[in-house]
């Protein structure tokens, strides 16, 4: 927290960094391998259409 100027910068860092983590967080633990692998693939290319 040190690292940020102030209160305001470090909710906004939150807030994207939370939306990104919900993204590509697909619980492996409950899915199997081919499922999760799909669907990392699929969130990944949903990521790069919305980066580009």
């Amino acid at each position: 927290m040190t690292k940020f100027r102030g209160i305001k910068t470090l909710q906004k860092f939150a807030f994207v960094h939370a939306s990104i983590h919900n993204h590509f967080n697909l619980d492996r633990h409950r899915t199997r391998r081919e499922v999760f692998k799909q669907n990392r693939s699929a969130a990944l290319a949903e990521w790069r259409q919305l980066a580009a």
